[in-house]
């Protein structure tokens, strides 16, 4: 049973349940709850970091315009400047990220608030973790053997504020995914595939960087729709109607583990090493929980990402921890990876999303959540702005389907290969060549 005795020096983690009808004034006060204005600092800017787990609209995969909406306007209402704000987005070889953000509204949210929308790999500049962080480096787990020649970090970041917009669902590298997840696309390098058999590790790495870089860290993570199975994409997708925010990402992402069915120190290593090392508290005994305590009880009994495990991911175990790990591993960190990128955009979005996950689609958009995101933009708050009175009517055709899909998906297999980090390395070193050579 969670202890609930108020304490000012415990990590604190928000819980609220939520619908469509309230969600907005839920989500202000979700925040305060938490105590977001205590350690986001309104004088710098900050980054609201969105979560793409699928350029596709896939219930609990990505960050929710809701979701992006709440936090925005409970900043402004707290009397925080939009000029001081920016959606902040990272690329990987599997993930189109404008695409992504127009298919799962993201970017509808940004524009009617005019905020500034940030692609951290389009014409920003990255700096050196050593120039970063300095003598940090030296307390690293993993990541200087994983990358003994260094690796980048956005420049940008130095300084700003970060609010995380996790969503809560399983992972089929770290069990769980949240918060602390949430930091991997935006911190490290286009080859940060090659930190994915030391994962847990390489999260409490990027946790110890985060705490020196950023002024003020936290998360909001959005569990309206929430997701079980092989994630973050061959889910299961569930209505559980539950906002959660918090200062501490390690305690935050310990309690949506409590919630989902899992033992946080026992399931979720990266937990439970962020723990040991004093970066949070993962223990949920310790942490404080404000809000509808009730909720927090909760256990949902997830199967997890194991139990039901997808072709991709059962090879992709094989290949980071069983027995292709010798024969088939070393070809990513080469000119050949991306042979790994085209299989991974072939199964999910040319196979598994039009033949097994549409249904799965189909049937989120018939629940309040699934007509509220199919009629963003047209559906408006009320006046008080406490949330969505009315969430509109169905719209089944906005699953892709048909021809259409297949040409975008053969379209994004081409990307994997004409985006992948080692296509763009040759053909930089060609360019200086050629540029030596004139």
């Amino acid at each position: 049973m969670l202890r609930t005795i108020p304490d000012m020096s415990r990590s604190r983690v928000a819980i609220l349940r939520t619908s469509p009808k309230t969600v907005l004034e839920d989500y202000h006060r979700l925040m305060n709850l938490a105590g977001y204005q205590e350690v986001i600092d309104r004088a710098a800017d900050t980054a609201l970091k969105v979560n793409i787990s699928w350029h596709f609209f896939y219930p609990a995969s990505s960050t929710t315009p809701w979701q992006l909406d709440g936090v925005i306007r409970a900043m402004k209402r707290d009397g925080y400047a939009s000029d001081l704000m920016h959606a902040c987005h990272n690329r990987t070889v599997v993930i189109d990220a404008r695409l992504g953000e127009r298919e799962n509204k993201q970017v509808d949210v940004v524009e009617a608030h005019g905020l500034r929308n940030v692609h951290l790999y389009e014409g920003e500049e990255w700096l050196d973790v050593r120039d970063a962080v300095g003598d940090l480096t030296k307390k690293f787990l993993v990541l200087n053997e994983v990358f003994p020649k260094g690796f980048s970090i956005p420049k940008r970041f130095i300084g700003e504020n970060i609010i995380h917009l996790p969503t809560v669902k399983t992972h089929i590298f770290t069990t769980t995914t949240g918060a602390m997840k949430n930091a991997f696309g935006g911190l490290l390098n286009e080859h940060r595939h090659w930190t994915h058999p030391v994962i847990h590790e390489t999260l409490v790495d990027l946790l110890m960087i985060q705490k020196k870089i950023h002024r003020g860290i936290f998360a909001v993570m959005d569990g309206t729709f929430v997701g079980d199975g092989p994630g973050p994409r061959c889910m299961i997708p569930h209505v559980k109607n539950v906002l959660l925010a918090s200062a501490d990402q390690v305690a935050i992402d310990a309690v949506a583990a409590k919630l989902m069915g899992f033992d946080p120190m026992r399931d979720c290593k990266f937990i439970r090493l962020a723990h040991d090392l004093g970066l949070g508290c993962g223990d949920v005994r310790d942490i404080e929980i404000v809000g509808d305590v009730e909720a927090a009880s909760m256990n949902w009994n997830f199967d997890g990402p194991f139990k039901n495990m997808t072709f991709a991911s059962k090879n992709q175990h094989r290949i980071y921890w069983g027995p292709l790990k010798k024969p088939v591993e070393w070809s990513l960190k080469t000119w050949l990876a991306p042979w790994a990128y085209v299989a991974s955009v072939s199964y999910h979005d040319a196979f598994w999303y039009p033949f097994v996950g549409k249904a799965r689609v189909i049937e989120a958009l018939e629940s309040d959540w699934g007509r509220l995101f199919a009629n963003w933009g047209t559906v408006q708050p009320d006046a008080e702005g406490r949330g969505f009175p009315d969430v509109g009517g169905r719209h089944p055709e906005l699953v892709r389907i048909g021809m259409k899909h297949f040409l975008e998906a053969f379209r994004l297999i081409g990307m994997a290969v004409t985006e992948s980090p080692e296509l763009q390395a040759r053909k930089r070193r060609m360019a200086q060549q050629a540029l030596v050579g004139g």
